[in-house]
């Protein structure tokens, strides 16, 4: 008898304990249940909440600079009267880069006077316009190269239909693969500029002393192309004047590459490529890259 009460106290024990154990789960799981439906209305309630966006500046729409900083006052008062056409196939990274020339450039000039096309790679399909512009005579490409001729010295009297010029706008590296990616742009005449100005563009880094920005390079070759030395002077005023607003605003002056290996001041990490790296030792050397 003694054995089975005691049987029977050992049964009704596990029970209490069994009870008991699951009361806990029970009320552990509950209190987890709580506290994720505590965090998740806050989440709830936060997400919940009105978004303020930030208010753009006005944008002005003929210079596409904000209104503070406008540079319509540099800009001609009338478009310049040219016959050459600019074709400006452009980067994509190049569309989205605040400071970029080509929107001053196409402001100077007449509606169908300057051509942006936006794109790597060009094929006839894609761009049939540019196919028939790289095919007809008159096209010139603005590139640099051992096979380019100066523009300076071509014969522009030799036809007197108006000239095509085709200039790529990106970083130097991103233009040396558009040209050499591009079967088209074997089509055109290459040509380069024999000057040795330098850049007026001084907020954006460039590989060289006379490496020049999109607009001026435009700038020069629209003034050999129509005889005409003030609209260089014309389309480089605007350029001047965003260069001396950022500086005013705190922006620094960008020496080129060159100048700062030639003087010690370039505190980048040297590239590992050794293609970039003979580049880099080219500049210093005064070898053409």
């Amino acid at each position: 008898m003694e054995t089975e009460s005691l049987g029977v106290s050992a049964l009704s024990l596990a029970d209490e304990c069994c009870s008991t154990e699951e009361d806990l789960v029970k009320l552990t799981t509950t209190s987890e249940e709580v506290e994720k439906e505590k965090n998740s209305g806050g989440f709830e309630d936060l997400l919940e909440l009105p978004v303020e966006r930030p208010e753009r500046r006005p944008t002005c729409l003929r210079c596409s600079r904000p209104q503070k900083v406008c540079l319509c006052p540099f800009l001609p008062v009338h478009p310049l009267e040219v016959s050459t056409c600019l074709y400006i196939v452009q980067h994509p990274a190049e569309e989205s880069r605040v400071l970029r020339t080509v929107p001053l450039l196409a402001a100077c000039l007449p509606p169908g006077k300057c051509k942006v096309l936006i794109g790597r790679r060009f094929n006839e399909e894609r761009y049939p316009e540019l196919a028939s512009v790289c095919q007809t005579p008159g096209t010139l490409i603005l590139y640099p190269g051992s096979d380019a001729e100066n523009l300076e010295e071509l014969d522009l009297n030799s036809s007197s239909a108006a000239y095509n010029i085709i200039i790529i706008d990106g970083t130097w590296s991103q233009a040396k693969d558009m040209f050499y990616r591009n079967s088209l742009f074997r089509l055109p005449k290459q040509v380069q500029l024999k000057t040795t100005l330098s850049s007026q563009y001084v907020i954006r880094t460039q590989p060289t002393n006379t490496c020049l920005s999109t607009l001026e390079c435009a700038a020069i070759a629209l003034s050999i192309m129509e005889k005409n030395d003030s609209i260089q002077e014309v389309i480089l005023r605007p350029l001047k004047a965003l260069c001396s607003f950022q500086l005013e605003h705190g922006a620094q002056v960008h020496h080129s590459k060159e100048h700062l290996l030639k003087n010690g001041l370039y505190d980048k990490p040297m590239p590992k490529n050794k293609r970039k790296l003979k580049r880099m030792e080219r500049l210093v050397s005064n070898e053409k890259i």
